[in-house]
Order: C-alpha cells, then structure tokens, then sequence
C-alpha cells in the first residue's frame, strides 16, 4: 500500500514538475515574442489611421464614403496629403463630393493631389489652385520633350526670337516650373506619355500675358523638370556669340585732322596751298 502511494506521489512530482518546465518554456517564447513585437512597433514608429480605396478608380469617377475605409499605418511612411477625418475627405452640406483626378489603386492611400477639392468638377477648372489660370502652348515633338510629358509635370518655358538688339537672335528663360496639368485633350496621367500639339499649363494672369506674348513673337519650348527640383529664379539668356564664342568687335573711326589750304592762280592754274589753321 505503501509502495503504491510512493509510486503515485513519485509520479505526481514528476508531471508537476513537467507541467512548470513547460510553462516556464510558454512564458519565456511569450516574453520573447512580446519584446520582438515591441521592437517591431519601435522601428514602425507612431500609428494612425488613414482613408484607403477599397476598389480601383480611374479618372473622373466620384469618390464616395462606400470607396473608402479607414487602416492603420505608420505615421512616418505615408506621403502628404492623405485623410485620416471623415468629415474632412467628405465634408457635410450638399454637393461636396469628390472626383478622382488620377488612376488609384485598391488599398491605396487616398491623397489630396489625387482627388478634387469638395464640390469641385473632375476637368481642368478642378486642378486650378487660386489665383491660377490654363494656358495651352503650342508643341512639337522637338520643343514637347518628345512626347515625354505628362499631366501632374513641371516644365521650364524658354523663348527663342529676335530681340532687336545687337545680340540678334536669342533663348530667354521666361518661365521655370510651370505644372502642367493637360496633355492634348486629357488631364488625365494614367494613358501614358502622349506625342502632343498642345500643353496646358496652371499660370497667374501675369504669365499668361507674358507666354502670349512670347508666343505670338517667336518659338517657345519646354524643358521637362524634376519633381524635387526648384524653380529657376536668376535670369537665363543666350545668343549666337555665346555659343559660337564670337566676340564683336566694336571699330572706332578717328576723326579727321583739320586742314587749312587756299587756292591760288599761277600761270591760269589754279594752285591749292596748305596753310596752318588759325582757330
């Protein structure tokens, strides 16, 4: 009987201490799995919530409250511009839908410069910031950057003319990172690179006058820029001396020397004499 009640204890032990070997191996891969978790959200960094399409969109459809719904992300890796408010993507009121003004794709962020301002129609009056206006300038496959150009670009304009000065014929700079918000008859940035006849680009009434101007008085032609990159500020002009490295040069006539004569007759000739000049 003794002997039994051993045999049970020994066997108690046995499992209990099995039972605390493996709860203290669970508590360990736990606390281990805890501490790799809470290295993960470290190198995450903040969380927040962000507006996500649930479905692709192409350019013009509506954008609605069914499109969208709200994800966590990290804070430090979402561009600028994205909605994380309901009341902000879709304010209240009547006639405060959004357009989508680029290709989107499913689970992707929804982003200001990719939708219109509430109310605002999907063409070209949509993407005109305030105080902006469209200008459509006349390309080629030379002065369009080749067909490279897409809406959402920024271009540098230069003129190329006759000046009317000394320098003859020359290439200004007249504007520098002008958006361009068409392409053709499309505002849309999805289609691709297109072989243009017009761009249209989002300039102030001044531009405007002034890209008329150079328009109607000599060749316009676009120099495509980076996304990062600033506008040129100082003045950029070159003519042919420039290139050619031509120097003028500028030729000084001396003025004549004064001279005194008077004319005399000898032998019914007429004689010319020099004399010195009396002032």
């Amino acid at each position: 009987m003794r002997t039994g009640f051993a045999l049970v204890l020994v066997a108690g032990i046995g499992l209990a201490g099995a039972a605390v070997y493996m709860a203290k191996g669970y508590i360990g891969q736990t606390q281990s799995a805890l501490e790799q978790q809470q290295q993960i959200l470290a190198a995450l960094g903040p969380i927040t919530q962000v507006y996500v399409l649930k479905t692709g969109k192409n350019y013009g459809d509506p954008l609605t409250a069914e499109d969208v719904e709200l994800v966590y992300m990290p804070a430090n890796s979402l561009p600028e511009g994205t909605f994380g408010n309901a009341e902000t993507l879709f304010p209240p009121g009547p006639n405060q839908g959004r357009f989508v003004l680029r290709q989107m794709e499913p689970r992707e962020p929804i982003l200001q410069a990719k939708v219109t301002g509430p109310g605002e129609p999907p063409g070209l009056a949509g993407q005109l910031e305030r105080g902006k206006r469209a200008f459509a300038i006349k390309v080629d496959v030379q002065s369009g950057v080749s067909g490279f150009l897409q809406p959402g670009n920024f271009v540098d304009v230069f003129w190329t003319g006759n000046s009317g000065g000394p320098e003859g014929e020359i290439t200004r700079l007249i504007e520098s990172k002008a958006r361009v918000i068409a392409v053709d008859q499309t505002s849309d940035a999805s289609g691709g690179a297109l072989v243009a006849r017009t761009i249209t680009v989002a300039v102030t009434p001044e531009q405007v006058a002034r890209l008329t101007q150079a328009q109607s008085s000599g060749r316009l032609t676009l120099s495509l820029v980076g996304q990062d990159d600033e506008a040129v500020t100082s003045p950029l002009s070159v003519d042919n001396a420039s290139i050619t490295g031509r120097q003028e040069v500028e030729v000084v006539v001396a003025p004549e020397e004064q001279r005194c004569t008077i004319t005399q007759m000898k032998g019914g000739e007429r004689v010319v004499v020099e004399i010195p000049c009396t002032n």
